[in-house]
């Protein structure tokens, strides 16, 4: 609600002082695909939440958990890290967000610690492959446009190693400091 007043409070301005062509932003200026895809990820990671999914696996984390702190923040963490590497890390923390709210409230100890094992594990789950994050896909495009080819797999061969070494970092961190 806060971008749309801000929006509309903007759009009047340029509209009464007659300094923007409104036309040309609409049509040229605004980015309008990236738009829509977060406008449909958020209704499709809303229905999902409404129909009882994601509170399904949230329940499955927790039975295989069994409510062990180390255990649910094992498998959050590792879990974003390889599905963030195949999946962009964008969408899929969306998607995530309702379990992770669910599970730091019902298994002790928890506090803030599961967020900062899915924040981790998706930042550096996504440095796995090309398409794990958007900067990957952004980089290989200029690499080609001046000359040089880098396949997924001989990305992957250096990069996921290193994403390993990464999530192996952080989960030691996450069981030692516990962050609050």
């Amino acid at each position: 609600m806060a971008a749309l007043m801000g929006a509309s409070v903007l759009f009047t301005i340029a509209i009464l002082t007659e300094k923007v062509n409104m036309i040309e932003l609409i049509e040229k200026n605004i980015e309008w695909p990236t738009l829509m895809f977060f406008i449909f990820l958020f209704i499709i990671v809303g229905a999902v939440e409404e129909s009882g999914l994601l509170a399904l696996i949230a329940d499955w984390i927790l039975e295989l958990s069994k409510g062990n702190f180390v255990a649910a923040c094992s498998l959050i963490l590792w879990v974003a890290a390889i599905m963030s590497a195949f999946v962009d890390n964008i969408p899929f923390t969306a998607t995530m967000l309702p379990i992770v709210a669910y599970l730091s409230t019902v298994i002790p100890g928890s506090e803030n610690t599961l967020w900062w094992a899915l924040a981790l594990g998706a930042c550096f789950g996504g440095n796995g492959t090309i398409i794990g994050a958007s900067a990957n896909v952004v980089t290989l495009g200029i690499a080609e446009s001046r000359g040089y080819r880098i396949s997924f797999l001989g990305f992957m061969k250096t990069a996921f190693p290193f994403m390993i070494i990464s999530v192996l970092i952080a989960h030691a961190w996450l069981l030692i400091f516990r962050p609050h």
